[in-house]
């Protein structure tokens, strides 16, 4: 009689110490090594109970293998008995044998089995690679074979209901076998052909009537990302996609067991495969999309509300989300990730690093920030630079050292200096930043803010000349305005603010956290002005879509107020950030991204007009280089229901205030991705335009 099986099960670690029928020495030492690096972890992250109460052992003698055998089997068919998920660890492959055994027992019938491996494991006697029985185990699971392992208690599997997936090594006494058997086979050449994710598909198909498990051995993998195993063979599978297909398996209702055979740790010196192994068990036993969406709604603060999509991985101008579906990245993450996802050089800087030293504080020097600082001064034209993390820090940063300056060199009466900023603005959410907003919401419950805080319009130098007193320190400005709509100051507005701040003894700062490092098509978005502000804010794009990296920079007359302890941050300048917003840095100059910003800004520009001009939904597009906005008649389209529809249509974007939708893909993006992007928005647009107007 089957058993029924628990929704929400404990996984059962069971690791089995064995070598007995490996070619090679090694495997018996793989569970513990797999233990230590954290394995039951994994799974407890991913909100399953996992326990690993021991590690089984063979006994040293000729029935070693037969006594270990049993022990298992009598191990895994109690954990399901328990209504638990065995996970067993080996250990050579001749483990399976007592894995399913025992499982079938327990259930009163033999699973489905999927068997993923680059070997039959079927072998007769003589063409077993171990030259003994143990190397037997898929044939002793179908009862033929050696009677150490196929009298192990328990239903034999059922041929029709076995499937082998990855093979590309076999003797052909064992081809002969399983065809008689009618077990059906996909071998590495088929799965080249027709793809992981539809063999995977059909395999499960097979197996999947009732009960089922999987049978993994790690040599399935390309030996060369998993070189951990006893005995590779060239070609296999891609560990990204056996991870997407195995994803949330350990969840489902039938799934039974797993198994995962083969790791050698001394074939594995770097950890490479043992990396890949837990990699493999955090998709086994992940939530789907939408639990993971309810826990952040339900054990996160409600500060943000984020678009229906669960996103896992990325890869350039691309991500992937928790189903395999992929998104053509058009936000870059407010600019943080313009040089695109996992781009090698950052992530062979961020991995190199992080070997070397990654966090000192400010106490101690460290070799890489004084790199950082050199580069971004000479880069930029200013003397000096103050690093920090986010954007909000390099913002505050600036606002100290402009009140400072103030009292210190202008002379500003103590507690009167005042700091100007924009209506529409964005500077980020801290106390006092928030208080320069002039979004209502933004300052909602949070007063009182700090004094000397005042708004002018945005792109009227006139009033900005009219707001300046002698105590004014600073203009604070965004080059253009991304949070507010992508607005676009009027031409010249930058520099008749630079002029009029000059002649009043203000300092000009300039706000290029999402702007600058290439996003406009120049360095700084101020540069189309050709101006140079008394301080500059970057972020983060400096941190190359791997850290946060901020940064304020500014000549001496002003950072000269600064002396030890005045201010701080503890991870500002770590020695991992600096190596990482160094090498974002070479690969904006190298890789031509600044001039890719431009000339693929022009035909983004230009693709956005000629929708404006067909689409009664649109009343405007803005935006200089890679930074867009299309601003929508909020009668016909919110601009919220369009991010949610391009993201049906594979696309990633988001608006703001609901009116305006913002584009900035990664500086990386070619010119075919953006028209394939280009294309998606057309067909989302022409979609809302058919739709009748919305009501008020």
């Amino acid at each position: 009689m089957r058993r029924l099986v628990s929704l929400n099960p404990t996984v059962r670690c069971i690791g089995v110490a064995s070598s007995l029928g490996a070619p090679v020495a090694g495997c018996a030492s793989g569970p513990e090594s797999l233990r230590r690096a954290g394995l039951p972890s994994v799974i407890r992250h991913n909100g399953l109970a996992a326990l690993w109460p021991e590690i089984l052992l063979p006994e040293q003698s000729t029935a070693g293998m037969a006594l270990l055998l049993r022990k298992l089997a009598d191990t895994t068919a109690a954990s399901i008995a328990a209504g638990e998920r065995p996970l067993v660890i080996g250990g050579d492959h001749s483990m399976a044998a007592g894995t399913w055994r025992g499982i079938a027992r327990a259930l009163g019938e033999a699973p489905g089995l999927l068997w993923i491996d680059a070997h039959l494991d079927a072998h007769t006697p003589a063409s077993s690679p171990s030259g003994n029985a143990h190397g037997m185990p898929l044939a002793a699971l179908f009862g033929e074979g050696d009677p150490a392992l196929t009298d192990i208690p328990g239903p034999a599997l059922d041929p029709a209901r076995t499937v082998l997936l990855g093979i590309r090594s076999y003797e052909a006494a064992e081809r002969e076998r399983l065809d008689r058997l009618g077990v059906r086979i996909f071998e590495m050449a088929e799965i080249n052909e027709r793809g992981l994710p539809e063999i995977f598909a059909e395999a499960r198909a097979i197996v999947s009537d009732g009960p089922w498990g999987i049978s993994l051995d790690l040599d399935a993998l390309d030996p060369d990302a998993a070189p951990g195993v006893s005995t590779p063979v060239a070609g296999g599978l891609a560990v990204a996609d056996l991870r997407q297909a195995l994803r949330g398996i350990l969840r489902e209702r039938d799934c039974v067991g797993l198994e995962i055979a083969e790791y050698n740790p001394l074939l594995d010196p770097e950890g490479r495969t043992a990396r890949i192994v837990l990699d493999l068990l955090d998709a086994a036993s992940a939530p789907d999309g939408a639990t993971l969406r309810r826990w952040e709604a339900g054990f996160g603060a409600r500060n943000y509300a984020p678009l229906p999509v669960v996103l896992q991985e990325g890869l350039g101008c691309w991500l992937t989300d928790v189903y395999g579906r992929r998104y053509l990245d058009m936000m870059s993450a407010y600019s943080a990730t313009s040089f695109g996802h996992a781009h090698p050089r950052l992530l062979a800087a961020l991995t190199g690093q992080a070997s070397r030293l990654a966090v000192t504080s400010r106490a101690y020097s460290n070799d890489r920030l004084p790199l950082l600082l050199r580069r971004l001064a000479l880069l930029t034209g200013y003397d000096r630079v103050l690093p920090a993390n986010t954007g909000l820090e390099a913002v505050e940063t600036a606002l100290k050292a402009v009140r400072k300056w103030a009292y210190r060199i202008k002379g500003v009466p103590a507690d009167q200096a005042e700091i100007i900023a924009c209506e529409g603005n964005f500077h980020g959410r801290s106390i006092a930043i928030v208080g320069l907003s002039s979004e209502a919401q933004y300052r909602d419950g949070f007063g009182p803010f700090p004094p000397g805080l005042k708004r002018v319009p945005y792109g009227d130098p006139a009033a900005l000349a009219a707001a300046i007193t002698p105590n004014t320190a600073a203009f604070l400005v965004e080059a253009i305005q991304g949070e507010g709509g992508i607005i676009v100051p009027p031409s010249g507005y930058l520099a008749a603010c630079w002029a009029i701040c000059k002649r009043q003894n203000v300092l000009l700062i300039v706000d290029e956290i999402q702007t600058g490092l290439g996003r406009t098509g120049k360095l700084l978005a101020c540069q189309h002005e050709a101006v140079r502000p008394d301080g500059v804010i970057l972020g983060k794009a400096l941190g190359g879509g791997l850290l946060p990296v901020s940064a304020f920079l500014a000549d001496e007359n002003v950072m000269q107020v600064f002396t030890p302890g005045d201010h701080g941050s503890t991870f500002g300048g770590n020695p991992l950030a600096s190596s990482v917003a160094l090498a974002a840095l070479d690969v904006l100059e190298e890789e031509g991204l600044i001039e890719n910003s431009a000339r693929l800004g022009e035909l983004l520009l230009a693709q956005l007009h000629q929708l404006a001009e067909r689409s009664p939904i649109i009343r405007a597009v803005r935006g200089r280089g890679l930074f867009a906005g299309i601003e929508l008649d909020p009668q016909h389209a919110d601009a919220h229901e369009l991010a949610v529809a391009l993201l049906e249509h594979g696309v990633l974007s988001k608006d703001t205030h609901s009116t305006v939708l913002r584009l900035a893909p990664p500086l990386v993006i070619s010119e075919e991705e953006l028209l394939w992007g280009m294309t998606r928005i057309d067909e989302v647009l022409n979609n809302f335009s058919r739709r009748p107007r919305l009501v008020a």
